[in-house]
């Protein structure tokens, strides 16, 4: 049994995590109200995790230089963080927000959270890997499954904070 659910999941051990330039945003469970355009504005950023030819899983981010409590915070934060950026010509926010996940495939969301979590430490900038999650008992134990405690609940959203243990 335990050599068939590994060779079910042999295929994580092939996937690379890819920026990607759109994605079906009808698609995405947590925000599918934000346009491709939101999501690729002021430095943010979409990643994909790619096996072969497709896409398995996607994770939005912003960057900011403090942690939202909404969307509408996220897209504030991350204007700030892109015009300082600008302006003093160096790296844009030290926290890396995910404000959204999903995965096409078992096992997708999960390792794709930790290729991200790998990129982001790997960073000559980024200190903090925190998301913005919604208030559902399913985001909950995704993420404090996948290693994330929980930061902060606000009114409609709930802040998880992926910890860089050195």
């Amino acid at each position: 049994m335990r050599e068939w659910i590994a060779n079910k999941f042999e295929w994580l051990n092939k996937v690379k995590l890819v920026e990607l330039n759109e994605v079906d945003t009808a698609e995405d469970p947590v925000r599918p109200e934000l346009s491709n355009w939101f999501r690729q504005q002021y430095g943010r950023k979409i990643y994909g995790l790619k096996d072969r030819d497709e896409i398995v899983a996607v994770m939005c981010f912003a960057f900011t230089n403090e942690v939202p409590a909404s969307v509408e915070e996220l897209d504030t934060m991350s204007k700030q963080a892109h015009t300082e950026s600008i302006n003093t010509a160096q790296a844009q926010g030290k926290i890396a927000i995910a404000y959204t996940v999903w995965s096409r495939k078992r096992g997708g969301g999960q390792k794709i959270v930790e290729e991200v979590f790998k990129m982001i430490k790997q960073s000559n900038h980024l200190t903090r890997l925190v998301t913005l999650s919604p208030k559902t008992e399913m985001a909950r134990k995704f993420h404090t499954k996948n290693g994330a405690i929980e930061l902060r609940e606000n009114k409609n959203t709930v802040n998880f904070e992926y910890v860089f243990n050195e």
